[in-house]
């Protein structure tokens, strides 16, 4: 199965608000689709957390590596765009797209022997995962009133982040966290995000300590990206000294970068973006040296509906995962995908079990979103 074509449509017109200080809007484009059309006839779909003008530029790049190649060597594949990009810079937009390049890949694989990633990527260990409620942090009454409409929904897990949280006062900071453990009551996980990535963070290894204690009066199961992206040593410092675990590594790209957080136990719980990290054969691996070293692996999604898929794949394939995130109310998880997602009973998603990543786009849908773009027509 030869690959023939790899094109790109961007998300617009829902774009949800990210917390960010320059924040988003609407039509902004984060989220690209990226599919990879076969001499056969099959398209395989992959998603990156990147502008379209940005994935356009990459492949560019990276099309003419993989025309002519085995559509059916999804980590083969993927290593020789790396291999081959290097003076490019190892991370940024090149290793974003080829994100989305190894997910539509893995979803050929998958097609093509009649079996769902998880199973390709070492077996499943479960059928189902927790998605966990993903929403910014507001004044408290607002946020206990957006969190209670998300439980109605049947979610048993929640992370709270960004907005004001660690940029006003230490005092609105516990009046948020809270009222977010009165809304979703002591039996749901609580987690929070400080957003350390954003522009300009300014809130040190103390702030993240005493931050941390305080999470732990309300039982908080995590506490995300308290630091700079780059803090390694006080990444390492904070999780010796925090009560409650500590996460993060979304903006890291490709194993090479997270070698040493890993190495140095800067984590309890690293969290790589499958739609920025090279994909599933980068993820993967990521996931198993972590587990080598005793740290969690739950995958960052702030994501798409075929994101989302590639994140239930891996965690059904990894042993200790078992939480994916939601991004709540985004309809580029919502919306784009034929029966769109469904709690069960006990809040849990199933994995999908068709082959490939089993999810087929709205096509009507898709066109609304990205503007009428020939993505996956032959």
């Amino acid at each position: 199965m030869k690959i023939r074509e790899i094109r790109c449509a961007g998300l617009r017109g829902a774009t949800p608000e990210g917390g960010w200080s320059k924040e988003l809007r609407p039509d902004d484009c984060v989220h690209t689709l990226v599919a990879v059309h076969t001499e056969e006839g099959a398209v395989g779909l992959g998603s990156v957390f990147t502008s379209e003008a940005l994935v356009r530029a990459a492949l560019a790049v990276l099309e003419p590596l993989c025309l002519g190649e085995n559509a059916l060597e999804p980590e083969r594949v993927s290593e020789k765009l790396h291999q081959h990009t290097f003076w490019l810079g190892r991370g940024g937009s090149i290793t974003h797209a080829i994100s989305g390049i190894d997910i539509a890949l893995w979803d050929l694989l998958g097609q093509a022997v009649g079996q769902p990633v998880g199973r390709l990527l070492g077996g499943r260990y479960r059928e189902r995962v927790q998605p966990y409620a993903s929403l910014l942090m507001d004044e408290p009454g607002r946020l206990q009133d957006a969190l209670l409409a998300v439980k109605a929904q049947g979610f048993r897990a929640f992370k709270i982040g960004w907005g004001p949280f660690g940029r006003r006062s230490a005092k609105l900071d516990r009046e948020m966290v809270a009222a977010a453990r009165k809304a979703v009551g002591t039996e749901s996980r609580l987690m929070v995000d400080a957003g350390g990535s954003d522009a300009y963070w300014s809130n040190g290894y103390k702030w993240a300590l005493n931050t941390a204690r305080m999470l732990a009066d309300y039982d908080v199961h995590w506490f995300e990206e308290a630091l700079v992206p780059d803090a390694l040593e006080d990444f390492v410092r904070l999780r010796e000294h925090s009560p409650v675990p500590i996460s993060g590594g979304e903006v890291l790209t490709r194993r090479q970068s997270f070698q040493p957080w890993i190495e140095r136990r800067a984590f309890d719980i690293i969290q790589p973006d499958v739609t920025k990290v090279g994909g599933l054969s980068e993820e993967l691996r990521i996931a198993r040296a972590a587990e080598d070293h005793g740290i969690r692996f739950i995958p960052h999604g702030w994501n798409t509906a075929v994101g989302l898929a590639a994140d239930l794949h891996l965690a059904s394939a990894i042993p200790g995962t078992d939480l994916v995130e939601y991004l709540t109310g985004s309809p580029f998880i919502d919306e784009i995908t034929i029966g769109g997602w469904k709690l069960d009973d006990d809040g849990m998603l199933p994995v999908p079990s068709g082959p490939g990543l089993g999810v087929m786009l709205n096509t009507d849908v898709l066109n609304r979103y990205t503007g009428g773009a020939r993505l996956i027509e032959p």
